[in-house]
């Protein structure tokens, strides 16, 4: 091979695996996009077993199953959620209070959503992902200072580079983005 078509090669290789590697699946880390999959109604995701599964006697963790309600209500699924948070052994936790509230306020009901957010933050007050939504929960009924008290609560947790700082931010400044 000549020296023209050694380096046409190497460059059509190179492109070739740069497009290969864009193309592969990326999964959002922060908590705003949940990375569990949904399934089909009457079946969960099940980690462990990497696939959907018939929820009727699954064995399946309650942090499985809050998991799995929350991206049912991020896939704007909200009754589905609320009814698989209703099947957690332990409904007390800081994470299955958030997501009920979550789902709750999503379905309109946002003083039920705030009851929720709030016995979430009793349990866990340094849980920054609470305390974004309750912002968002006081936004949306017009009570702004009180949402400003998350903002700097959440900016105590994490500063304000972290993703729930930025998002409830970006709510005050904005509420249509809610």
């Amino acid at each position: 091979m000549t020296s023209t078509a050694i380096r046409l090669a190497s460059i059509a290789l190179g492109t070739c695996l740069t497009l290969g590697a864009l193309s592969i699946p990326v999964f959002a880390i922060g908590d705003n996009e949940s990375t569990t999959p949904t399934c089909k109604k009457g079946e969960i995701y099940d980690k462990k077993a990497k696939k959907c599964v018939k929820q009727q006697g699954a064995n399946i963790t309650d942090e499985n199953r809050a998991d799995y309600a929350y991206s049912l209500a991020k896939d704007g699924r909200y009754e589905e959620a609320l009814a698989m948070l209703d099947t957690l052994k332990d409904q007390n936790t800081a994470e299955a209070l958030n997501y009920r509230g979550y789902a709750t306020r999503k379905l309109g009901r946002t003083d039920e959503g705030i009851s929720y957010y709030l016995k979430s933050v009793q349990l866990d007050p340094k849980y920054a992902k609470v305390r974004e939504y309750l912002g968002e929960a006081y936004v949306i009924k017009g009570q702004i200072n009180l949402a400003q008290d998350q903002l700097n609560t959440i900016k105590s947790i994490c500063g304000t580079s972290c993703e729930e700082y930025q998002d409830l931010h970006e709510a005050i400044q904005d509420p249509s983005k809610i």
